[in-house]
């Protein structure tokens, strides 16, 4: 899998209205506001409604993630608002869901394991949304990760097999871990 480097990609809403190519070339300079001369592509994903811009520099994506905090917001013409979700694309700092964890299962713990894969920045479980009754754990860990390579789809954590997932994951076969085939 060809990772792209020094990018980041932009997540539109896909319930919002269309966005010309125009709109976006604004956006960036207007809410971005980046020069011409920090990066050398925009590549438009219309279906999946996302925005890659690949820098020169390797520091720059980090600054302009640092400076939005990761969300932007886009005026449409109709002035209705939309959040922008920006992270970095590739390889990159990647939100890992664990499922099947046992509970409580030390933070250490899992930051050892995830460790051949990248530096894990933060560990928290996941609770279930305010559309539930019962905002409670719902067995799922979540670990904030800059990932240096890919993880499996699965992983012995504590004891417990852990199902691993995260945008970007190249897909790996659940009984033997090996890529090419998923079974």
């Amino acid at each position: 899998m060809e990772e792209r480097q020094n990018t980041i990609v932009c997540e539109f809403d896909p319930s919002s209205p269309r966005i010309t190519a125009h709109h976006i070339h604004d956006w960036i300079y207007e809410s971005l506001r980046l020069p011409e001369s920090d990066f050398r592509i925009i590549q438009i994903d219309g279906p999946r409604r996302r925005v890659y811009i690949k820098f020169h520099s390797s520091d720059r994506p980090y600054a302009v993630l640092q400076a939005t905090e990761g969300r932007v917001e886009f005026r449409h013409d109709n002035g209705e608002l939309s959040l922008v979700n920006i992270s970095l694309a590739g390889i990159g700092i990647r939100s890992i869901r664990l499922a099947g964890l046992a509970p409580k299962v030390k933070e250490k713990t899992i930051r050892e394991a995830l460790s051949p894969y990248g530096d894990t920045r933060e560990v928290y479980e996941e609770t279930w949304s305010k559309g539930y009754r019962y905002q409670v754990y719902n067995g799922v860990g979540i670990a904030m990760t800059n990932i240096k390579k890919h993880l499996p789809s699965h992983m012995i954590i504590a004891g417990s097999r852990a199902l691993i997932s995260y945008e970007g994951q190249s897909p790996t076969c659940y009984d033997c871990n090996e890529q090419g085939h998923i079974n």
